[in-house]
Order: C-alpha cells, then structure tokens, then sequence
C-alpha cells in the first residue's frame, strides 16, 4: 500500500512512524513533513490549499490512503472534496469539522443536547464584549471563535487583561473575526479523551493531560502544547461513562441530526470538577503532543485501524496497548510562542541514545544539505514510556542533556501532578 500523509508537526512524524511498523505499507508521502519524516517517507512540497494539485499528485501516485493530522484541511472541506473523487481519506467531513471550526458551532450544539459546559455569550463586536464585562466575575475566559492553533483562548484575571484579549481577536491576531466567545471560568483539572470512530462505531483512544501554558506551573501564555502525559490521572470507569453518555454520545446523535457521520479522531477538551465532565472544546484530530504522547502505547497495526474508518467496519478491530505510563516534553525556540528566530541548525542529534521504549518526534524541523534546521516554535518531542511516570521523566530528560541545543527551552514540570 501507498500512504499519504498531511501535515508537518510532531503529530504527523508520530502517525509515519507508527505506520512504518506495518507490513502492509511498502510507501508513505508526507505532505509537507519535517526532517523527521524524511527519514522513512517521501516529503512533497504542496501548496495544501490548492486542493486540486493534490488531489492530481494522490492520482498521479496511485496513493492507497490519505490521512489528514491537521484541523485547517479538515475544517477547509479536503476530505469532502478528496471523497468526490473515490480517494479513501481518514478525517471528518467539513460538517462535522466544525465542531473544531466553530466555537460558538459548538457551543450551540451543547446548548441543544445538553452537553454539559460552561456558561457562554456571544459578541459581534468590542463595544458589546466590553460593555459584557461590566458586570462578570473574574477570572474569564474569551476566546477566538475562529482556528487559532490552540492559542486562541485567553484566561483573563481582570478587565485589563480581558480588553487585551478582546483587541487581539478583534483586531486580527487569528485572522479575520466575526464573533468571541466569553465564557464562565471552571475550576477543575483539564483532562484529554479521545475516540476514534467510523460513523457508526466509536472505540475509546486513551487520555492524556496536556500541558499547555508555557511556562512552569502552569502559568504563561497558551501555546500548542509543551508536554503531556498518559493515561490521565483522573480516569475511571465511572467518569469515562459519564464523558461517553454526558458528551461524546450527545455530540454525535446531534452530527447525524445534521446529516454527517463522524468519522475520524474526536479530542474532547474536558475539565473535571467534582468527578463530573464539562466540554470545554473539541479538536476533530488527535492532539499534539497528546498524540504523539499516545500512539507509541498502540500495539495494534494503525493502518487497520484507518482503513476499518474508511470502512466502517471499526468494529471488527480490536485495538490493543500496552500498559505503560508515557511522558511527552516538547523542546522548543526560545522565545515562543512570541517572537523565535527560524533556520537555526540542531546539532547532536546522532548523540541522543534512543532505548527501546524512547522516542524522538520532530515538529518545527527541516532537512536541507544533510543538517537539520529548527523553522518552528515547538521543534523536538522527546518521550519515554515506563511503568513510572518518574521513570519516564528521566529517560527524557537524559536524552535532551545528550542532545544540548542551546537555542531551544522546554518546561522541567511536565507531568508534576503524578510525580511527587
């Protein structure tokens, strides 16, 4: 088989890699890829919202199977359009995509089935949003209604800072905005759970906790993630049929209402208080660096898993993993997610020593000349499973040391809710 990848991140390097495990996959193209990528898989230089071009390379290329990583292709309508074409493509069709698209889509959507989430407004513009704030109680939450690559929410301690975040959405910063939310602060624990479906059947994808502020403890600017780790703490049987029956259900009951199957990876952004799940987002892919956090610990062959999507026949699958704990810490430019310098070449990488249960994931890399160029914010993903977080940690820790890169940061916390 011939495989197709899109996208260019940690999570794209982390689904070539497991693919390459297959035995029914003698080629992968990775559109863009990274460095990462280029050593197992054809990297091809597209201009991705050119779907025609594409499409024309997938022909051209008798490509078996595309696999979409990241939102923008998915909420952009790609599958929709590769589908018109009889090219077999794992991802949400631009319908449900806007369970990611759209904030206030969703938002709606939990209005309606009851999808347990915090209170919201909607705001057409500065006036109204500001004027909302007169009489709120902080801290606040104000987000992008749009795709902002999970840096488009702001948790707003005061009315300076929420005028801020009203501006910048406002004022471009996602692009064009036609709307923001303003939502109640929760205050629980965030969790990460994912399914997988194909339309008809859903299996449960793992959990993680992702860490998503940049700085120690929690504190800093939102990026796209600098580190996670799986299972998280706070699953149980109970809470997983409370987030099945409360969220994931409802959500899909109101899709098919709609008149669109979901098929692909949903990622619910949950926040746990008291044992009780609240919908605080949906991602209509794996997350990253959740992902690549995750799919080490899948033991099964994943292209059987795309392929029964495509299918819908998932049911016949059985998705087996492995029982270890897996840690994820993300090595990134110093200065994101602000201002970082791009072509800075990453040496040592033939230093790190990978053990059998280590792996590395390139996100923000390029390969040009036989050296490899940081081009992005978060660049390196480091993880190791284990049978102990703390274990995990080390490993990794161990291995950003061999590779000494003076031009990248990463977080030392990752993970410190489970390691004491």
């Amino acid at each position: 088989m011939k495989i197709g990848i899109i996208g260019s991140g940690g999570r794209e390097h982390a689904i070539c890699h497991s693919l390459k495990k297959s035995n029914k996959i003698n080629k992968i193209f990775c559109f863009p890829g990274n460095a990462g990528t280029a050593q197992f898989a054809e990297n091809i230089i597209l201009d991705l919202d050119n779907f025609e071009t594409l499409k024309d390379f997938i022909i051209e290329n008798r490509i078996d199977l595309i696999i979409v990583g990241p939102e923008k292709p998915l909420v952009d309508g790609l599958v929709d359009y590769l589908e018109t074409f009889n090219i077999k493509v794992f991802g949400p069709n631009k319908i449900a995509s806007q369970l990611e698209g759209s904030k206030i889509f969703t938002k709606q959507l939990c209005e309606k089935y009851k999808i347990p989430t915090a209170k919201f407004g909607v705001f057409e513009n500065k006036n109204d949003s500001k004027n909302f704030l007169k009489n709120s109680k902080f801290p606040i939450v104000i987000k992008a209604d749009n795709l902002a690559s999970g840096k488009g929410v702001y948790i707003c301690d005061n009315k300076d800072e929420a005028h801020t975040a009203i501006d910048e959405i406002f004022n471009g910063k996602f692009g064009i905005a036609k709307n923001l939310l303003i939502e109640e602060f929760l205050d629980g624990e965030e969790m990460s759970f994912f399914i997988i479906s194909d339309g008809v059947n859903i299996k449960k994808f793992g959990t993680a906790q992702d860490h998503k502020r940049v700085l120690e403890g929690d504190k800093g600017k939102n990026t796209g993630g600098m580190g996670a780790y799986s299972p998280s703490r706070l699953i149980s049987d109970e809470l997983e049929k409370k987030i099945m029956n409360k969220i994931i259900n409802p959500t899909l009951k109101g899709l098919s209402e709609l008149g669109s199957q979901y098929k692909g990876f949903l990622y619910a952004g949950l926040m746990i208080i008291d044992n009780e799940p609240y919908l605080i987002e949906y991602n209509v892919r794996m997350g990253d660096p959740e992902c690549q956090t995750i799919l080490p610990k899948l033991e099964t062959d994943l292209v059987e898993v795309f392929l029964a999507c495509c299918d819908q026949t998932l049911d016949t699958v059985v998705l087996n993993w492995s029982n270890k704990k897996s840690l994820c810490i993300v090595v990134c430019s110093k200065g994101y997610p602000d201002t970082f310098k791009k072509n800075i070449e990453i040496k040592n990488l033939e230093e790190i020593n990978l053990e059998v249960n280590d792996y590395l994931f390139h996100a923000g890399t390029l390969k040009k000349n036989e050296k490899t160029f940081a081009i992005g914010g978060r660049v390196l993903n480091f993880i190791s499973l284990s049978d102990d977080f703390r274990l995990a940690k080390n490993n990794i820790l161990k291995n950003i040391n061999e590779l000494n890169w003076p031009d990248g940061f990463y977080r030392k916390d990752i993970g410190y809710k489970v390691i004491k």
